[in-house]
């Protein structure tokens, strides 16, 4: 299981210059830290964004590596978003980003 430091950089390294994802994203570890994305820029701030996933750095994992269904994983509250219009809006670009970071 990698911590939030290692999660942090395979992030930053998928983001690159810019994420693609044209809004300011969070993603909630439960407990274990938080990863902002805003552009290109990735930091550990527990700070406003456009959308908030809650996931465990377990499932995050998985949802990557494509063992996890992102709609099973909202269904059975593995996966919890803020705001679902955008969610589903932004389900491309996300799932590419969390493909990276695999």
């Amino acid at each position: 299981m990698a911590n939030l430091e290692e999660l942090t950089r395979k992030v930053a390294a998928a983001v690159g210059e810019e994420s693609g994802l044209g809004r300011s994203f969070k993603v909630d570890l439960r407990g274990e830290g938080f990863i902002h994305i805003d552009g290109g820029q990735v930091t550990n701030e527990d700070k406003p964004a456009d959308l908030t996933v809650s996931v465990s750095a377990r499932d995050l994992k998985a949802l990557g590596a494509g063992e996890l269904n992102p709609m099973t994983a909202v269904i059975t509250g593995r996966l919890k978003v803020s705001d679902m219009g955008l969610a589903m809006s932004l389900q491309p670009q996300m799932q590419s980003l969390f493909a990276r970071m695999a």
